[in-house]
């Protein structure tokens, strides 16, 4: 992912955030914004007939040493190209840099509703670590002003391997 792809990106953000089921982000950032926080490693688009239909991203738990391992990840799907592959291409190939790059930990919080996205994970070995109930009020869309759940999920990676 590049400067030059931000455009495609933050639309195909947008409809997820419009799902109400992504974020509790209610916009996408810009690409400064975007750039400053997420690692380089794991930054995939995927691309068909020459348009970016999907893309993914890790960023940092924390900043302190100790943590330099353990990431937290995102991925969206255009409208267009759920349910025909994008999603486990994506994961698959952030699988693969996340370990290349020697992290030991990826992990994200679901929407439980988000059921595709929970099995998708799950084919991918993520577990889920917990149910962290009412953590967040929505502030936007259909479900604004409910109080979210969300599904705590990771996976350890096997190549490098954490004791």
């Amino acid at each position: 992912m590049t400067a030059g792809d931000w455009p495609q990106v933050e639309a195909i953000y947008r409809g997820g955030i419009a799902t109400g089921h992504a974020t509790f982000e209610a916009s996408p950032p810009d690409w400064g914004d975007f750039d400053a926080g997420k690692l380089t490693v794991g930054r995939l688009v995927a691309v068909q007939d020459h348009a970016i239909v999907g893309w993914t991203a890790l960023s940092a738990v924390s900043a302190r040493h100790v943590y330099r391992g353990v990431v937290e990840h995102s991925v969206y799907v255009s409208d267009y190209a759920r349910g025909r592959g994008v999603g486990r291409l994506l994961v698959g190939a952030l699988i693969d840099a996340a370990e290349q790059a020697g992290i030991w930990t990826i992990q994200s919080s679901i929407f439980p509703e988000n059921q595709a996205s929970l099995a998708l994970h799950t084919r991918f070995g993520f577990r889920e670590i917990g149910r962290r109930e009412r953590i967040a009020l929505m502030t936007y869309g259909p479900l604004a002003g409910q109080w979210r759940d969300t599904v705590l999920i990771e996976r350890r990676s096997a190549a490098n391997p954490t004791g």
